[in-house]
């Protein structure tokens, strides 16, 4: 149905199981995702945010006001028809994570990376079993293949639903171990955005804010925590 063109037409929007999972109904009619697959989602928590945004809807559907369904439906068009290219896309983050790029100055902003990125490269030798080296500078550093293969793993196993969300937690963080330790519970989705934000917080802080630069940074704020949540409803 081409739904994201069309006024609202329906009264109700309801969540409900359906053969493989649970979908939405629009006055008892299937929704379907752009490329007209049926929307099939896998827990019901899911079906019932998506329900929500739809019964949200007045007059022309917007879809930037709807996160879940558009997330929904990238991971069923896109992110399934394509899993392993989009897998082995975020897992080559591993290879140049954003925690392994440290300041050479000045002395504090050195001193916050620290305190900000080693837990989190401690966590993920020791938790993820894949250790990763860092340095000083943008000179490119080598990483132990081991660590890159065991982070690959974990990537390649999440769900394309799972996989949709973590797309957008790595993209928008820089990090592939910040995304891993939000899906896993180690840090909360803000404190993945803080920690990813250390160097232009530290900026800010210098030179004062931009307007528009802040306006970005805001909606980039505001996509890393929807990931988050959808990845949560992934069940």
């Amino acid at each position: 149905m081409s739904a994201w063109k069309a006024k609202r037409f329906w009264k109700q929007a309801v969540a409900e199981a359906c053969d493989g999972g649970f979908t939405v109904k629009l006055d008892g009619r299937a929704v379907k995702t752009p490329a007209r697959r049926p929307l099939v989602l896998p827990s019901l928590a899911m079906a019932q945010t998506i329900a929500a945004e739809w019964d949200a809807q007045q007059g022309m559907v917007k879809p930037d006001t709807m996160p879940a369904t558009r997330a929904a439906n990238s991971a069923l068009d896109k992110v399934a028809e394509q899993f392993a290219e989009v897998a082995d896309l975020l897992a080559a983050y591993g290879a140049s994570d954003l925690l392994c790029y440290r300041a050479t100055g000045p002395a504090e902003l050195i001193a916050r990376q620290a305190a900000g990125w080693d837990p989190l490269l401690d966590w993920s030798a020791t938790v993820l079993h894949a250790p990763l080296l860092s340095t000083q500078g943008v000179v490119h550093i080598a990483q132990p293949e081991a660590s890159i293969a065991r982070l690959s793993a974990l990537v390649h196993g999440f769900t394309p639903f799972q996989l949709a969300a973590v797309h957008d937690l790595i993209a928008i963080s820089g990090s592939l171990v910040l995304a891993l330790a939000v899906t896993q519970g180690r840090i909360s989705v803000e404190q993945a955005w803080d920690l990813s934000r250390i160097d232009e917080t530290w900026q800010n802080e210098l030179w004062g804010v931009d307007d528009e630069a802040a306006e970005l940074e805001s909606l980039k704020r505001q996509a890393l925590i929807e990931a988050g949540r959808f990845f949560a409803l992934c069940g």
